[in-house]
């Protein structure tokens, strides 16, 4: 490794290793009030970053915290299945919240709680926890996805919030990708039937989220959005070398990418719609994918740049703002941009990891 890669290695190991609580739950920000939870996305994410480099007790302590919230809360799982089947719309007390406190407790404050992604992505995380550990699901790993494969299964056509915790009206694109893979996973893991949902949800895609050639950002609109990388890398919804995909990508580099940084979307505006360093990651990731390792170290070391004298990643630089009239409301609301975030940290660790098996 570069110096420059040994430290950020490092220092991404440690932040994680350290904000990992004794229950296992990673916390997503640990000086940003409203991140001092574990999410199931974000922790998804760390856990593989873990197993990438082979610390798969990690890992494993996340994805045993995750089951537990999800064993715990079978009969919320339960009910919101038979309502959906009869057609009754959900309340916040019927749903699986998208975060919780590293105890597995609901938090206390109003949130944007019902986002389907999450729960995908922890599926897809767990299957190649087992995967690269070389180990057996336990009876825990076995019955919480089996809960958390039937919970989207039944739910996957509702409107929910995003990755993003926004549009709560809308059917998004990336949170089908990650439910698509998930329901993949599961059905991996159990031998479960899930395969006339899988093709739905892909024709679905097909159906509702392409516009003149390229993927969307959620359904009615024309929008690209960064995590649309997704349906590629990692949930492999279509191949990366899948002329959609290309389409999508060019968009994403026309329209989102200043200076190697990220932008989430074009109309973002928290914090003024900065760059975003994971997102500069995740496209390092797909570029590795298809072979072009150039632009993929070029990101990386946009990456680099980001961290400050302690080897941290903050959630987004407010560079190329979007809309910078909008970044010292959230500065006044919220403090500073979160960092160090977890999971910036995770997707330099991943593609610290892919670009070592290619070069």
């Amino acid at each position: 490794m570069r110096s420059i890669e040994e430290k950020l290695y490092n220092s991404s190991m440690k932040i994680i290793l350290q904000n990992q609580a004794e229950s296992g739950a990673y916390i997503a920000c640990p000086n940003f009030k409203r991140y001092r939870y574990s999410w199931f996305r974000d922790g998804a994410f760390i856990a593989y970053s873990m197993d990438l480099w082979g610390n798969h007790q990690s890992s494993r302590r996340f994805h045993n915290w995750a089951a537990r919230v999800i064993e715990t809360r079978e009969g919320i799982i339960e009910r919101a299945i038979r309502k959906v089947e009869s057609n009754f719309p959900l309340n916040e007390n019927e749903i699986i919240h998208t975060r919780y406190t590293v105890d597995g407790e609901e938090g206390k404050e109003q949130w944007e709680n019902f986002q389907l992604d999450g729960l995908g992505t922890w599926l897809w995380a767990l299957k190649n926890h087992l995967l690269l550990s070389e180990t057996e699901p336990s009876a825990s790993f076995i019955k919480a996805s089996r809960l958390a494969g039937d919970y989207l299964q039944a739910l996957w056509r509702l409107p929910c919030y995003d990755l993003w915790e926004e549009f709560p009206h809308k059917i998004h694109t990336y949170t089908l990708a990650s439910i698509y893979a998930g329901l993949e996973s599961e059905a991996f893991l159990n031998s479960t039937d899930r395969i006339r949902c899988i093709e739905q949800i892909k024709e679905f895609i097909y159906t509702n989220s392409i516009i003149d050639g390229h993927f969307v950002k959620h359904v009615q609109s024309s929008e690209v959005d960064s995590s649309l990388l997704g349906l590629a890398v990692p949930y492999s919804v279509f191949p990366p070398e899948d002329s959609l995909i290309k389409n999508t990508v060019l968009l994403i580099e026309e329209k989102l990418v200043s200076g190697n940084g990220v932008h989430r979307y074009s109309e973002d505006s928290y914090y003024g719609g900065g760059l975003w360093i994971l997102l500069t990651g995740w496209l390092g990731w797909y570029y590795v994918q298809v072979g072009n390792t150039e632009r993929a170290n070029r990101l990386k070391r946009w990456m680099e740049k980001q961290s400050d004298s302690g080897g941290q990643l903050p959630e987004q630089i407010p560079q190329f703002l979007n809309r910078p009239s909008c970044y010292q409301y959230w500065v006044e609301k919220c403090g500073p941009v979160a960092k160090p975030l977890l999971w910036a940290h995770a997707k330099y660790l991943i593609l610290l990891n892919v670009l070592s098996g290619k070069e």
